[in-house]
């Protein structure tokens, strides 16, 4: 049991680190892509730009849904 205790939270800690590198890698492409200055992202810039892409991907799925 200790052992299956113990895959699983290897397992799990490996789906966290591989989560974690997919949004360091999807971060950096989107400001890649729009062009911005890692000096001018402020928390309150990172969340607002977060929501209006999360915004515009929502409503992609949405019409891609239709």
């Amino acid at each position: 049991m200790q052992k299956q205790e113990a895959k699983l939270k290897v397992l799990n800690q490996k789906i966290k680190d591989e989560k974690n590198k997919i949004e360091q890698r999807l971060g950096k492409q989107i400001i890649s892509q729009a062009n911005l200055n890692y000096a001018d992202l402020s928390n309150d810039n990172i969340k607002s730009l977060s929501k209006k892409v999360a915004e515009f991907l929502k409503e992609n799925q949405a019409h891609n849904q239709l």
